[in-house]
Formats: structure tokens, sequence, C-alpha cells
């Protein structure tokens, strides 16, 4: 087996906080300083390299004294601002060292939900790599809700690889990789080398959760690699000490678990859907509308529509479910909501009878629609 980073041209590479900050005891200089000689290396190789770095939360959990994770927002606030500047000084400070220059970029899931914002990100992370520079990406946990937050930096970097059309996506963690059950507890439990983005089997094995530094854990990272390879990135999950472990996946080098895409690139308004985490409400479909999507790769009509909740309007991207809950697909709707509890079991030829206008005869083109 030979590894996908060799001939991927645009890589993310995500570090997680047990690493940067040495398992919560403060920032690794010596561990950043070897990430970014390597990152540097690759850059002279020709790669465009994006990172995303957890770290800031637990820089600030030991600046300001706690012993564990809070769980209220304010005080998770308050130890990422905090935190975020040492964060920025020491990527800044150990780039520099070969003349790199580095860019802060703090995002949060509404500015990736917001068309206008998806592109101006994107336009960004292009420009900054035109340029020689390397994006240091964070959620921006100073202003984050429940309602925004992305949950954690292994979804993070899976979305700016969707963003940005990268090839790979490298998940550096304090785990060698993916085992077929937890190796602290099953002394049979086998390492697992290679494997498909998406397997179901793969989410079983890592049912685990994360550290009480971070947010993730290896569940994460399986459903990370799962949402990458929707826009065709494979995925490396690798231990961030190994040494030098950049540079020999980028040789070539199997190292760790990595999980390849199957599937094609998804265009980019389609990608920008598929990306939605959280949308502005839901429709129910019956089993015949749910086959004329599935099978028939057909728009959705309001007939075949049976509950609408929330409220979204024209142009929101809603989630179509079926009617046991399970997501469908997502798409762009062309009415509101409440036109759609008004429409929805009519045929289309009804529509401008019930509304006084026909927008579109279709609640959802095909071609504003992503299948999950």
């Amino acid at each position: 087996m030979q590894s996908v980073i060799q001939k991927a041209k645009r890589i993310i590479i995500k570090v997680g906080s047990s690493l940067v900050t040495n398992d919560g005891k403060g920032l690794d200089n010596d561990a950043i300083s070897k990430w970014a000689t390597q990152i540097a290396a690759l850059r002279a190789m020709g790669k465009e390299v994006v990172l995303v770095s957890s770290g800031a939360v637990a820089e600030g959990m030991q600046r300001l004294g706690f012993d564990k994770r809070p769980t209220s927002i304010d005080e998770l606030q308050a130890c990422a601002a905090v935190g975020q500047m040492g964060l920025a000084q020491i990527y800044e400070t150990s780039f520099r060292q070969h003349d790199v220059h580095t860019a802060q970029v703090l995002l949060t899931h509404a500015d990736l939900a917001d068309r206008e914002r998806y592109l101006n990100a994107r336009s960004t992370l292009f420009t900054l790599l035109r340029f020689g520079v390397i994006p240091i990406i964070n959620e921006n946990d100073t202003v984050v809700t429940d309602e925004i937050k992305f949950g954690d930096n292994d979804t993070l970097g899976a979305l700016v690889a969707n963003l940005i059309d990268a090839q790979a996506l490298i998940i550096l963690t304090d785990q060698k990789g993916l085992f077929t059950a937890d190796p602290r507890k099953d002394p049979d439990a086998k390492f697992v080398h290679q494997a498909q983005a998406g397997d179901p089997t793969l989410e079983v094995m890592a049912g685990d959760a994360g550290t009480g530094i971070g947010r993730g854990g290896m569940y994460t990272k399986i459903l990370a690699a799962k949402r990458a390879a929707t826009s065709g990135a494979h995925t490396v999950i690798a231990w961030g000490r190994e040494e030098n472990v950049l540079l020999r996946l980028a040789d070539g080098e199997a190292i760790g678990t990595q999980l390849t895409a199957q599937t094609g690139q998804l265009t980019a308004r389609k990608q920008w859907m598929a990306d939605h985490l959280k949308t502005a409400g839901k429709v129910v479909l019956d089993a015949g509308a749910v086959q004329k999507l599935r099978q028939e790769g057909k728009s959705l009509l309001p007939i075949g529509v049976t509950a609408v909740s929330g409220e979204f309007g024209r142009g929101d991207v809603v989630t179509c479910v079926d009617s046991d809950g399970h997501a469908i697909a997502r798409g762009i709707s062309n009415y509101t909501s409440a036109e759609t509890r008004l429409i929805m079991r009519h045929p289309s030829s009804e529509i401008q009878a019930i509304l006084g206008f026909l927008e579109k005869s279709e609640l959802i083109h095909r071609d504003n629609m992503v299948l999950l």
C-alpha cells in the first residue's frame, strides 16, 4: 500500500488539542516546530497546505487554571480568547524560521452555511495559497454557540477539505490510527491499515469518546473522513509524534490508517448543501417521493411532502427526511415553510390556485439537491 499523500497537491492537515498542548500541559513548542519544518518542506515540494489546529481552548484552560474542560459556553469562550493569542504566536514564530508567512482564519458553521460567506472564505483561502501563505484555521470558539459550533475540529478539517477541493486530509492524533476494537481492552484488536471512507463498520470500531482536553475521538475522525470523501478527498489518520510523519507520507510511506474516497467530486453548489450541519427546517416525504429522489433522480414535488418542521424562507437549505426521520437529501427550497405547509400533499397544478402565484412547479429542483 502506498500513501495517497504522495500524489496529493492540496492537503489539509489537522492537529488535535492533546498534541498541540502536550496533553494539556501547555503549548508544545518542540512538536509545533517540527510540524512547521515538515509543512515548510511540503510547500517546497509544490504542495499547498492548510493547517487546521485545535488547542486554543486547551491552552486557555492551562493559562486560566482549569484542570478539566469547562462545560459552560461562556467559560469555553473565555478560554478560547486567551488561548488563541498563544496559539497564533507560536505558529507565527515557528513558520517564520522557514521564511513562511502564516494567516489566522477563524470560522463558524454560519460562515459556511451562508452561500456568500462560504464563497468569500473559499476565495480568501485560495488567495492565501496563491501567495504562498499557510492558512491556520480554527473554530471561532470565542463567538460560537450550541447552534453554530462544528463540534470538533475533525469535522472542521473535513469541511475545509471540501471547501477548497483538497485531495487529502491528514488527521494527526495521539493514536496510531484505527483498530478493530479498543486495544487497551481487547488484546485481539487488529490495526486497520486501509479501508473505504464511509464504510459503516468503521463507526462501530471507533465508538469511543474524546479526551478531557479535546472534543473529538476516533469516532469523529471516521465521520470526518466520510464527509471529506464526498468531495473526493482521501483521509489519513496517524500518530502526530511519529518521526517526520508528514514527509514520510508525502514520500509514499503507508503510515497510520488510510481511508480512501470512492465517490466523485460534487459540484460546488451541491458540496455547499452537503456541508450544512444544520438546516433551517425539515420536510417529511412519503415513500413514493423517497423512491423518486433515490432511485429515479427526480425533483421533489409538493405532493410528496407529508409534514413540515422549522421556519425557512425561499432559497434556504432544508433537509428532506423519510417517515422514520432518516435524512434523505438536502436542497434549496423554492417556497417558504408557510407556503410549503399550504401546498404539501397537493399536485403542482394546484399551487397557483392555493398561493395566488406559481414560483416553480417543484418544491426542490434536482439540480439544487444533494442526496445523503
